[in-house]
């Protein structure tokens, strides 16, 4: 007799690939799949893309799991698909739960300054509070940067930085780690607590958030 299985998508960070999701494991009860990113078109707005994204998720039911800047992308993708559940990690619910560095950057238009035509670096992304802070860690990070095209990476860095979402959806759960330094705990409210997780702790934490995730499910 099959098992019916549990289709769950995940959606990397900024400028990252699957590679990131290495060390999530769950049973074979579930298949995953990886949204890789598309690459925007001219001045497509946050909600264009969002649906765009959707198109690729097949079945009903699913679970949909962002990652930093994936997660503010599923948010959106949310009200183009009826899902299982929806799942944010190592990123926020809403503007308000941005870092006070963001909110200047967008309120200054920093981001624009940001040199992303000499391909990103995980330097540039911590100048401007959404990257890593140690060398440790920026290297790991710079790893896993895989995205380099420019027309991608202003429109990505822009739509984070000047995300609008005011409200949280009621339907989102939250994982956050407390030593997340791009998005710190401070600002986040209703959230799933990962102790010691920092922001690339879908990396190094994989075995506990796959658990955290099962739980979920």
């Amino acid at each position: 007799m099959n098992s019916i299985k549990t289709h769950v998508y995940f959606v990397p960070g900024m400028a990252a690939g699957s590679e990131i999701f290495r060390n999530i494991n769950f049973p074979e009860s579930y298949e995953v799949h990886i949204l890789e990113w598309l690459i925007p078109e001219k001045s497509e707005s946050l909600e264009a893309y969002a649906k765009r994204m959707a198109r690729r998720i097949k079945e009903k039911d699913a679970v949909l799991i962002g990652v930093s800047f994936g997660g503010v992308v599923v948010q959106e993708m949310n009200q183009f698909l009826k899902l299982r559940k929806l799942i944010i990690i190592s990123s926020v619910k809403s503007k308000n739960e941005l870092p006070r560095r963001m909110k200047l950057a967008s309120f200054t238009k920093a981001y624009k300054l940001i040199p992303t035509s000499l391909v990103l670096s995980a330097d540039d992304l911590t100048k401007y509070s959404i990257g890593p802070k140690t060398k440790k860690r920026l290297s790991l990070y710079q790893e896993y940067l895989h995205v380099r095209n420019k027309q991608y990476l202003d429109w990505a860095l822009e739509k984070m930085i000047t995300w609008e979402r005011k409200d949280k959806l009621k339907n989102v759960i939250h994982i956050h780690g407390d030593k997340d330094m791009v998005f710190p705990i401070k600002y986040i409210d209703g959230c799933e607590v990962i102790k010691g997780g920092t922001h690339i702790m879908i990396l190094n934490k994989g075995r506990e958030i796959s658990h955290k995730l099962l739980e979920i499910f």
